[in-house]
């Protein structure tokens, strides 16, 4: 009886510890909570959030590409046993073409289809995207895109790899549209977005150039299914802080939200079609020389398979130094944007005109540094031209142009798996890459349309589209209040005090209005 009677005492203090420790972890977690909610910090987790999105989506457009020709190869041999079985007697006589025949336009065609069914939606998902809001799409894209890389992970056959590329493509439509857009809506200030939506294009670039040796090094020492796998787990690791973070399926008002413009009407635009254009043009190169490069190099310098396996990633280092220089002159030079991209463009063209030149591995990574070095300055000069362009000429609501913007580059990513092979096999890799190179060389000046947008003045403004009909209650005022104060950089959210403080000057100021009426 004595244990029992020494352990009676100890038994409540167990419990008010444990209930102590409870009580702190909870206090803690308000606290982690309530931090996260802070504008300022709230805005670097986004951007977080965003680039993880992007180096996810890209990491996956890219790891397949040495994964996919050897495994395609390894299922279309085991296909060929499977069929050679002892025939029956007097069906001998007839046999089938071999199948690499259409090797190269399936590994094209599933290449192309991400950019495709990407293409298809787009004008869907940015129009959506406006109507309710950045952060619902921008969960719905992840959760597609977590299982388009479980498919991916599982898949035994050509069809279903497909069917995990066209997800991706879904997926891709919501959360790199929604996610950009975002970017450009939390960082209202011209200096602050480029800098934000260069971070977000480093980790573009650094997706798809690392992406290959990656699933090339786990492809050959852990089997197919890992590289899938741990993208899958960043992918939902990304999704669980996006639902914590900016808690999209919260009870919010969202009746009162601007309207955008419609896309067609953006697409109408002279001047953000001449951005777009120009975003098209200058990502034809990569997109075109992706799928016909390797066995170029192959044929003409006999690259061994680990030179073809690097040949972009030197690329990346240029790249980013692009984006950082594009940063620096914008933050100096706001008024030059249309230059830097027309720049970007120049070098670009001259680059590709010089790859057939090209008689050794290290003589071709000059050129292909000097594209990648002219598309980090046409991307990060021009994708905040475009919010720009819609703050000042349209509503402040970013779905649908940064929809746009993804088409463009999907039409170049579309046609390259593509064309690129056909235009190669009639007229010449020389050929390709000399059309190419002009064509960036002439667009070039049509960027001096933009010339004078950084003059322009907003027309319309959503402050005036909330008062139109005149106020519509305290959501309108609140949202006109926090709006002005994001534009002047000093975002903070409201508390109770300041709303009622708010309404209260509104009042006032109605009732002295009121009564000088009188």
């Amino acid at each position: 009886m004595e244990p029992e009677a020494s352990r009676g005492p100890e038994a409540p203090n167990l419990a008010q510890m444990a209930a102590s420790k409870l009580s702190q972890m909870g206090d803690r977690s308000k606290r982690l909570g309530s931090a996260m909610q802070e504008p300022a910090r709230q805005r670097r987790i986004i951007l977080v959030i965003v680039c993880v999105v992007l180096l996810l989506d890209n990491m996956l457009y890219m790891v397949i590409v040495p994964i996919v020709p050897d495994y395609l190869e390894g299922l279309q041999k085991s296909a060929e046993r499977a069929q050679v079985s002892p025939p029956p007697a007097g069906n001998d006589t007839r046999r089938r073409e071999p199948a690499g025949a259409n090797f190269d336009l399936q590994i094209g065609v599933l290449f192309a289809s991400k950019a495709i069914v990407q293409l298809l939606v787009n004008p869907l998902s940015g129009t959506f995207i406006d109507r309710v809001g950045y952060d619902i799409p921008l969960v719905i894209g992840l959760s597609i895109m977590f299982l388009s890389t479980l498919v991916f992970a599982l898949a035994e056959n050509y069809a279903t790899l497909l069917v995990a590329r066209g997800m991706q493509g879904i997926g891709s439509a919501f959360a790199d549209t929604s996610g950009i857009a975002l970017i450009a809506d939390r960082y209202p200030e011209e200096a602050e977005r480029s800098r934000s939506l260069g971070i977000a294009l480093a980790f573009i670039s650094f997706g798809s150039l690392a992406a290959p040796p990656f699933g090339g090094i786990l492809y050959q020492f852990a089997g197919k299914r890992v590289p899938f796998l741990i993208l899958a787990a960043v992918c939902l690791a990304d999704g669980a802080l996006c639902l914590a973070v900016l808690k999209p399926f919260a009870d919010r008002e969202r009746a009162n939200m601007p309207v955008g413009t419609p896309i067609w009407r953006l697409m109408t635009d002279p001047y953000i079609a001449v951005v777009a254009g120009a975003l098209t043009i200058c990502n034809i190169p990569l997109a075109f020389l992706e799928p016909t490069i390797a066995k170029w190099m192959e044929d003409t310098m006999h690259s061994s398979q680990w030179q073809m396996g690097m040949t972009w990633f030197p690329a990346f280092f240029p790249h980013v130094l692009g984006v950082f220089l594009t940063v620096k002159l914008a933050a100096k030079y706001p008024h030059l944007q249309w230059f830097y991209g027309a720049v970007g463009m120049v070098l670009i063209g001259a680059s590709s005109c010089t790859v057939p030149a090209c008689k050794n591995f290290g003589e071709l990574m000059v050129p292909l540094c000097g594209i990648c070095f002219g598309i980090a300055f046409v991307d990060t000069a021009l994708l905040p031209t475009l919010a720009f362009l819609v703050d000042v000429r349209h509503v402040s609501v970013y779905g649908s142009v940064y929809a746009i913007a993804d088409i463009s580059y999907c039409v170049a990513y579309a046609t390259g798996p593509v064309v690129a092979g056909k235009i190669v096999h009639d007229l010449g890799f020389a050929q390709l890459n000399l059309g190419m190179g002009l064509a960036n060389v002439l667009y070039a000046p049509a960027l001096l349309l933009l010339k004078n947008v950084a003059r322009m003045r907003p027309s319309y403004s959503e402050r005036n589209m909330l008062l139109e009909d005149g106020a519509a209650g305290l959501y309108d005022a609140v949202k006109m209040e926090q709006k002005q104060k994001k534009r002047k950089g000093l975002c903070e959210s409201l508390d109770g005090d300041g709303v009622e403080t708010f309404v209260g000057r509104s009042f006032s100021q109605e009732e002295s209005s009121g009564g000088e009426g009188a």
